[in-house]
């Protein structure tokens, strides 16, 4: 139950992602992105292990999967608590989408190629509900699934 509850979660946190992208407008910014790196693992490893649970996989098997997942949802919240903190303006995010723009004046035909590229920063929100931005939710979301993560580990370590 607790594998399928992760790739349940995972899953809908990435298509509510995708929604807030494709259909909302709203782009995600470099952290962003890799914030989604551990919904992308969740979602097949949290189907193979429950389909591993279902077959009676032995309990050593479970566990390391779980511990897996627990270790990135863990990362993950990290992750998310760093750039919620950059977007709260707590300390600098990194140079590639919080720090200055370069003056590329110089650089003629390129300079107007870039006039076309949208740049999204890290430390600016899109969207906020409740006061928390989609960074903050995804600390709450990646802490919930290394609880499930963490009760998914310890009911396999007791069972037979």
């Amino acid at each position: 139950m607790a594998a399928l509850a992760i790739t349940l979660v995972a899953a809908a946190t990435l298509a509510g992602a995708w929604f807030f992208q494709l259909v909302l407008d709203i782009r995600p910014c470099p952290l962003c992105l890799e914030q989604r790196y551990a919904y992308y693992l969740a979602v097949p490893l949290g189907a193979l292990t429950a389909f591993a649970a279902a077959r009676h996989a032995p309990r050593h098997l479970l566990m390391a999967a779980f511990a897996i997942l627990l270790i990135a949802a863990l990362a993950n919240a990290y992750l998310g608590g760093y750039h919620a903190g950059v977007e709260w303006k707590f300390w600098q995010g990194p140079t590639d989408c919080s720090g200055p723009v370069l003056d590329l004046s110089k650089a003629g035909n390129l300079l107007q190629q870039l006039d076309t590229v949208k740049v999204i920063r890290c430390d600016e929100v899109q969207w906020r509900f409740l006061g928390l931005s989609l960074a903050g939710y995804n600390v709450l979301i990646s802490l919930a699934m290394a609880a499930i993560s963490l009760w998914g580990f310890v009911a396999s370590a007791k069972r037979a």
